[in-house]
């Protein structure tokens, strides 16, 4: 990793990375699929990223060099590492079915 680092690629925070200042409602996406989150306060409500993310650099290569797909076992690693945060998590599905996420208590309409 500080190969990756030192080449710009990555950027590594021992700390870890926490993204600030949401209010009780936001969506993020994951390769085009919305994932709505509901933080348990009103306003001032944050969010863990990790500890290495990808920097302008490290995207841009990854995008031209490498065959960059979504992977479903991360995913649902990162929702449940927020689940236990106490997060709410829904996706809206492609068709009008409601389908339930692996963790019992997170569903996706």
């Amino acid at each position: 990793m500080k190969a990756l680092e030192a080449t710009g690629l990555i950027s590594v925070a021992p700390a870890g990375y926490v993204k600030k200042g949401f209010g009780q409602h936001t969506r993020l996406f994951y390769f085009g699929r919305p994932t709505k989150i509901r933080f348990p306060e009103e306003a001032g409500n944050q969010l863990d990223l990790g500890h290495v993310l990808l920097t302008d650099k490290g995207k841009a290569q990854a995008v031209a060099n490498c065959d960059v797909q979504s992977n479903q076992r991360f995913y649902e690693y990162v929702i449940e590492k927020w689940f236990q945060q106490g997060l709410v998590m829904s996706s809206i599905s492609e068709n009008s079915d409601l389908a339930i996420f692996p963790f019992s208590s997170v569903a996706f309409e």
